[in-house]
C-alpha cells in the first residue's frame, strides 16, 4: 500500500468540515477537526477522554495535556478556536455523554473507536468531496497540519519538524509531502 497523503486544498478541508458538521454526527466533525488542528497520531487522539478537554466546572481547557504512546514524549497541546468550536458544538449535541466518556466513541460500544474504523471514515470522507487520485488514511489528518502550516502559513519546516518530533527537516519534509516541483518554484521565483 502506498503512504498516505495530506489533504493539499483547504477548500477540500472546509467541504469536509461542513459535510460532517451538517451529517448528525458531532463525534465526526470533532474526530476531524481535533485531528487537523492537534496534529497527534491517532492512537495519541483516541485515547482522549472528555475529562481531557473538560476542567471539572466543566469548561473547555486551554490545552490538553498527554504523553504520547510511539515516543513518550509529554505533549502540551493549544486548544485553538477552530477545535473549541468543534468541542462547544460536540457538547451541545451529543446526548448522555460523561466526563469519563472517551472523546470518540465508538457507537457500537462504550469504547473508543478503533484506528481501522476511523481509516474508513477518513477514506469516506476524502471520496466524498472528490479526493479519490490519492491514498488517505489515519495520518492524513497529521499530515494536514503539517502542509497546511507550511503551505498556509509559512510555518518554518524546523518547527513543524519539533511539533511532529522527527529527526530531521528532510524527514518532515517527505512526511507532509513537500514535493520536487516545490523546490522547482522557489528556484524560479528566487531569480537574483
Amino acid at each position: 500500500m502506498s503512504k498516505v497523503q495530506p489533504i493539499r486544498d483547504i477548500k477540500r478541508v472546509k467541504a469536509i468540515k461542513n459535510m460532517l458538521k451538517g451529517s448528525g454526527t458531532p463525534r465526526n466533525f470533532l474526530l476531524f477537526t481535533l485531528g487537523i488542528n492537534f496534529a497527534l497520531r491517532i492512537s495519541d487522539l483516541l485515547k482522549l477522554h472528555i475529562t481531557d478537554i473538560l476542567d471539572e466546572k466543566g469548561s473547555v481547557r486551554g490545552f490538553i495535556l498527554l504523553k504520547e504512546k510511539k515516543t513518550a514524549r509529554a505533549a502540551r497541546i493549544r486548544i485553538n478556536t477552530n477545535s473549541m468550536e468543534a468541542i462547544e458544538y460536540f457538547l451541545r449535541n451529543t446526548a448522555n455523554w460523561n466526563y469519563s466518556d472517551p472523546l470518540f466513541k465508538s457507537s457500537r460500544s462504550e469504547r473508543s473507536l478503533d484506528p481501522s474504523a476511523v481509516y474508513r471514515l477518513i477514506q469516506k470522507w476524502t471520496e466524498a468531496v472528490g479526493l479519490t487520485k490519492e491514498n488517505y488514511g489515519t495520518h492524513t489528518l497529521r499530515k494536514t497540519w503539517g502542509y497546511m502550516a507550511r503551505k498556509r502559513f509559512s510555518v518554518p519546516i524546523e518547527l513543524i519538524q519539533a511539533k511532529f518530533g522527527h529527526a530531521s527537516p528532510a524527514v518532515t519534509k517527505a512526511y507532509i509531502g513537500i514535493e520536487d516541483d516545490e523546490i522547482e518554484n522557489v528556484e524560479s521565483e528566487v531569480n537574483l
